[in-house]
């Protein structure tokens, strides 16, 4: 009986110790993302070839891109999981964006990945390629950190899950601008 008081001494002590799992909820006071921008580099040589910046709108995003380079003809233009160009085939940033695991598409198109923003159009490699689109569907808090990609060919729209638009031709990554 000696032996027993103890342990149920113990016993008793362990049922009553409780251990509680604190959740600690950490709040930022971050300023609002208003504006990003992504800096294109070549594949080539790493030259810088132009920017894509992201404005935030009242119906979601406006993106202008402006790149020199681009051989004549239409060169898919998407946002992509990753924000790393290291790899030397830009393979690095992965697929499209595609949070929603929807079909891909043309921007115009109600379902499509938020990363599909079309083709750009060049006239030829020493002209600037520009391009402007309001989407709905990108969100600058979404897409900071990740990165855009410029392929070598046209965007067909159609194809799954990328539009067979050929090797990635120009990479950069998506950050926070004023």
């Amino acid at each position: 009986m000696k032996k027993f008081i103890p342990l149920l001494s113990l016993f008793i002590f362990l049922a009553c110790t409780k251990t509680e799992r604190i959740e600690v909820v950490k709040e930022f006071d971050a300023p609002e993302i208003n504006r990003a921008i992504a800096v294109i580099h070549s594949v080539e040589d790493g030259s810088k070839m132009g920017t894509v910046t992201f404005g935030k709108t009242e119906n979601g995003t406006k993106v202008s891109a402006q790149i020199t380079g681009l051989s004549e003809g239409k060169h898919g233009f998407h946002i992509h999981q990753h924000g790393d160009c290291s790899a030397t085939d830009f393979t690095s940033a992965g697929g499209h964006f595609n949070p929603d695991n929807l079909e891909h598409d043309s921007p115009e198109d109600e379902t499509k990945h938020v990363g599909d923003m079309g083709n750009l159009e060049s006239e030829g490699k020493e002209f600037t390629t520009t391009l402007t689109l309001n989407s709905n569907t990108i969100f600058l808090e979404e897409i900071v950190g990740r990165g855009v990609i410029i392929h070598a060919g046209e965007d067909d729209f159609t194809s799954q899950p990328s539009g067979d638009a050929g090797a990635r031709i120009a990479c950069g990554v998506i950050g926070v601008t004023e």
